[in-house]
């Protein structure tokens, strides 16, 4: 005795919509193209009469297309490019607020309002020891991955002072 199980158009869409709902809850970017893939094989089932098969077929195809073309030509224009490649030179001068104070061999952390060079909080050490959490700091210089910080408002004085 042969069963044969006959798969609906609205299987496909129930199936596309179940992959799109589990791409809230594990955001890859996966689910969600097998979910599209899965929509349009509903759609083009209830137009066209399609074999299992085909259908199948059709169905991997379309996302694998679809991951193709979100890795290859739709994310890469949420790049943010405007310093991405650069050098650290790009840090240097940005101000942000010493959310950890740095003390002896212990990294602070600056915080910054903007994302800079992909991350808005770095590790961070500083040459004098009047900062407290919550100063203004400005980056000075680089060391490896940690930024060298001053006080904003002594950097400020500094420049004054060397205009006057």
């Amino acid at each position: 005795m042969e069963w044969m199980f006959a798969v609906e158009p609205w299987h496909w869409l129930v199936l596309g919509i179940v992959l799109m709902i589990v791409e809230m809850f594990i955001p890859t970017f996966a689910s969600l193209w097998f979910g599209a893939a899965a929509i349009i094989v509903a759609a083009l089932a209830w137009l066209l009469p399609i074999s299992i098969l085909w259908q199948v077929l059709i169905w991997l195809g379309l996302a694998v297309l679809l991951m193709i073309a979100w890795f290859k030509y739709i994310k890469p224009l949420s790049v943010d490019r405007t310093k991405a490649g650069l050098g650290g030179s790009v840090i240097i001068g940005e101000t942000g607020m010493l959310i950890v104070k740095p003390q002896g061999n212990q990294l602070g952390r600056v915080r910054f309002s903007v994302p800079i060079v992909g991350a808005d909080e770095w590790f961070c050490r500083t040459r004098e020891q009047g900062v407290e959490v919550g100063d203004r700091v400005v980056v000075v210089d680089i060391s490896g991955n940690e930024l060298i910080v001053a006080p904003a408002k002594r950097l400020d004085e500094q420049v004054i002072s060397h205009k006057a």
